[in-house]
């Protein structure tokens, strides 16, 4: 079983559901990388943001380390 993120699943939620497209909540879990590539590309044309809304309300996005996003 992977670690648990320090980082708050509402939190990252809230984020992408409202600036999704923007990258903000790849940049609040540390994946800078694949933020500026979302924000460049207004979140890979809203389905990377589709794709990443789902996985933070299942529980399966994951921070910088790879420790999944499970505390509300």
């Amino acid at each position: 079983m992977a670690n648990v993120s320090k980082k708050n699943r509402l939190a990252a939620l809230l984020l992408c559901f409202f600036f999704g497209v923007f990258g903000v909540h790849r940049f609040y879990v540390g994946k800078i990388v694949t933020a500026i590539i979302w924000l460049l590309t207004a979140g890979i044309v809203g389905i990377g943001v589709v794709v990443d809304f789902i996985l933070i309300i299942i529980g399966s996005f994951t921070d910088k380390q790879g420790n999944k996003l499970q505390n509300w």
